[in-house]
Parts: structure tokens; C-alpha cells; sequence
């Protein structure tokens, strides 16, 4: 797939700061002499090869770039799975009851844009992070999302408010709420925020896995986060793009409606006003050869969101996601010939009490493969484990020491080390 294109330059499109950016296809340092499952995606495990900028703006040391950790809570500092509980505390809530439009999609733009211009909010975001001498500084950032229950639910992409530490949401009247992270999930890229209110409109679901190409689709956002509540129109291009932004490849619908930076986490709504997708990334900038970069921009399928959103209700994160227990890096090519070892992820650490660590996989082991699929790569193996639940017992072929080893595990949950992210101030 894309095995003959020219070689890319990527970036945003910033108002007066820095975007912030999810760091595409990062690729760590090789290991140095080294030893010896949420909703399945209709998109599969092909890999665009193509890096992505996440359509969101902000200032400069915002989201890190590519985790390198199947674990828990994805950083390097790993839980103890012995020490977690993977029994999901629920908390009691009343689910929203969704509303569909029906017809026959003959709405106009600027009928939709009337009738859910009111659904479709800004937000905003300010958190630390540290600069280059590990010093603290602060960072803010915009973007989009929409609101799914009149009692204020409202859905946008994680990257949107990854590592906030206060989060602002703006409606079109402007209103202005302080709202809480109900949960959120890297790996789908979905957040679900609330903020105290009663009497909004929300918007009406529509069913993704019934939008054809070629389909006309508008989007509402904020582009560059100070055009605020614009809209967009194009058509859908492309079902079942497996994207990859941030090292794992999500499943997305392909558009040549204008995302920019500041529309991600918005609507992308068809001609029946219902939403089908949350917008949430763009190809930006051109090709070696100079020619310009137009109308490639991709949303997350609403159905794929939705079947998140009860889970990150009721319990903050999405349960039944299989974890491993291992922190890796990629084996670059020239590592691996010059020891001649196999193509394959390099394991750094192993999560004590994990599935991995119960199985046997040791540092300095190489993972080739889980289950049915060969691993080469930190996205190849992140978006294999993306293919199992917790509770599958799948083989493991790791390398170590001359000899390829087939190891039985049986895959843990992910359970994030804390499900409590912001709350208002």
C-alpha cells in the first residue's frame, strides 16, 4: 500500500503559536548491543506509511509523541498488574437516548449548519509540560467537539486534551463551562468530557457503517482555534482507512471537506444532519517534488466512538482492552543486520505480575509476532494487540538468544492508573 510515493514533509498550519502534534511514526534509538483489544477496526492492520498532523492548535510542549509502552497507563513507569485491579468499579449513570434523522439525505449545507451549529462546541485547553532543560512550562491548545446529551456529554478526540490540566468549553451563544474528563482512550483516540448543564442540544447520531463514498458530508469546527464555529463541506472519499497518528492505526473515513488545525475532536455530519464521524486529522504540506498536499482528511466512524462512549460513562475507560506488560522499542533494520537478528520489537522491560511475565518473555527478547500477525514494528505489535481482548490466550514468538520460542499468554486488561483525569476548579 503506498509502496511508491514520494517522500513526505508534513506540518501544521499554527495561528501565533506552535501546534501541538501527536508525532507521527517517531522511531527511538535501536537498544544498543542488544542480547543474545478494544472494538475491533473494520480497517485491519494495514498501515498507511504517511505521517499524520492531528487537527489541533496550541503552544509549544503539548502531546508527546509516540508511546513506546503496552501497559497500563502508557508511559514508562508501568503499574505492577498485581497490583491493579482489573474488575471495573462502575459508577451508576443514566445513559442518553440517542436521536436519528431519517430521509434521504437531501438536506442543505446551510440547513445543517442551522440546525446543529448550537451542538458543536470549542474547546480549550491549558496544562505543564516541560521544555528542553526540564524546566516547567505551560501550554495551551483548541479544539472541537459536540454535544451528545442535553445534560452536557459532550465527545472530542483525546489528543484534544491530552495532558490538560484545565479544560474550557465554549458554546456558539458563548457560554462558557469549566468540564470534567469523564475518560478518555489513546489508542481510539475518543474523549468524553462533561460540563454542568442542563437544556443543550445535542446532536443526532447517524450509523457510519452505512456512509458510501462519494456521499456529500459537512464539518464544524474551529479552525486555527479563533475561526471560530466555521463550516466546511466536501465528500466522503475513502471507507476503512487504517491511519496511523500516534503509533497505533485507527480506522477513519476518508474526506476532502477542509479539517485544519483546531477542527479535531468536531462533527462531521451527512445530509440527514446526523453525525458519522468525529473529524480528527489531515495530510499537510507537500510532496518532495513540491506539489501541495489538498484534501486529505480523515474521521473516526461514529459507530466506532459510540460503542466506547457507555463504557466511558459508566466506568472511565474502556474495558476488555488487551494489555501485555512489556515496554519495547523498535529494532531498526541496520541494528538488526549488523547483529544479525530478526525484524521484530526490542523488549525493554517487562511489567512485573503482568500476562507477558507470567508467559515468560524476558528483557532483550525480540517480539516477532502475536497470534496470527508477524510483528515488525511498535505499530505492528500495538495494532496486533488491538485485534484480541483481554481474557484471549494467543501465542507470542519471541527471539532470544539464537532461537525462536512460541510462548502461550493470556492477555490481561488495560486499566488505566487512574480514571479521574480533570474535574473543574
Amino acid at each position: 500500500m503506498f509502496e511508491n510515493h514520494e517522500s513526505m514533509q508534513y506540518s501544521f498550519e499554527p495561528i501565533d503559536t506552535e501546534a501541538r502534534q501527536h508525532q507521527a511514526n517517531q522511531t527511538p534509538q535501536a537498544p544498543q548491543g542488544p542480547g543474545g483489544k478494544p472494538p475491533k477496526r473494520r480497517g485491519g492492520l494495514k498501515l498507511v506509511a504517511f505521517a499524520l498532523v492531528c487537527a489541533i492548535v496550541g503552544g509549544a510542549g503539548g502531546a508527546a509523541g509516540t508511546a513506546l509502552v503496552l501497559n497500563q497507563s502508557g508511559s514508562a513507569d508501568a503499574t505492577s498488574a498485581a497490583e491493579t485491579s482489573n474488575t471495573p468499579v462502575a459508577t451508576t449513570v443514566t445513559q442518553p437516548v440517542y436521536s436519528t434523522n431519517t430521509g434521504d439525505k437531501s438536506l442543505t449545507p446551510e440547513e445543517v449548519y442551522a440546525r446543529y451549529v448550537d451542538s458543536t462546541v470549542g474547546i480549550t485547553i491549558s496544562g505543564t509540560t516541560q521544555n528542553f532543560f526540564g524546566q516547567p512550562t505551560q501550554f495551551a491548545a483548541s479544539g472541537s467537539g459536540f454535544i451528545i446529551s442535553e445534560d452536557g456529554y459532550i465527545l472530542t478526540n483525546h489528543h484534544v486534551i491530552e495532558g490538560a490540566d484545565s479544560v474550557t468549553v465554549s458554546l456558539h451563544d458563548g457560554t462558557q463551562y469549566e468540564a470534567t474528563i469523564i475518560g478518555s482512550d489513546e489508542s481510539n483516540d475518543v474523549a468524553l468530557l462533561k460540563v454542568d448543564a442542563t437544556g443543550l442540544q445535542p446532536v443526532s447520531i447517524g450509523d457510519s457503517d452505512q456512509v458510501v463514498v462519494g456521499e456529500q458530508v459537512i464539518a464544524i469546527g474551529n479552525p486555527l482555534g479563533e475561526l471560530t464555529f466555521s463550516m466546511t463541506a466536501g465528500y466522503i472519499s475513502a471507507l476503512d482507512r487504517a491511519i496511523n497518528t500516534d503509533g497505533t492505526p485507527i480506522n477513519m473515513l476518508q474526506t476532502d471537506a477542509a479539517i485544519n488545525s483546531g477542527n479535531s475532536g468536531g462533527p462531521l455530519f451527512d445530509m440527514n444532519g446526523n453525525v458519522i464521524g468525529i473529524t480528527t486529522a489531515k495530510y499537510s504540506g507537500s510532496t518532495s517534488s513540491g506539489t501541495s498536499i489538498e484534501g486529505i482528511g480523515f474521521a473516526i466512524p461514529i459507530n466506532d466512538a459510540m460503542t466506547i462512549v457507555n463504557d466511558l460513562m459508566t466506568y472511565g475507560y474502556v474495558t476488555g482492552q488487551a494489555y501485555l506488560g512489556v515496554s519495547v522499542q523498535d529494532l531498526d533494520s541496520l541494528t538488526a543486520r549488523y547483529y544479525s537478528l530478526p525484524l521484530g520489537v526490542y523488549v525493554v522491560s517487562v511489567t512485573e505480575g503482568s500476562c507477558a511475565n507470567a508467559a515468560g518473555v524476558q528483557p532483550a527478547d525480540i517480539i516477532t509476532g502475536l497470534g496470527d500477525y508477524t510483528v515488525e514494528s511498535y505499530s505492528e505489535l500495538a495494532a496486533a494487540l488491538n485485534e484480541y481482548s483481554a481474557g484471549d490466550t494467543v501465542e507470542l514468538q519471541v527471539y532470544r538468544s539464537g532461537r525462536t520460542l512460541t510462548l502461550q499468554v493470556t492477555l490481561d486488561e488495560r486499566v488505566p492508573e487512574s480514571t479521574s483525569n480533570v474535574s473543574p476548579t
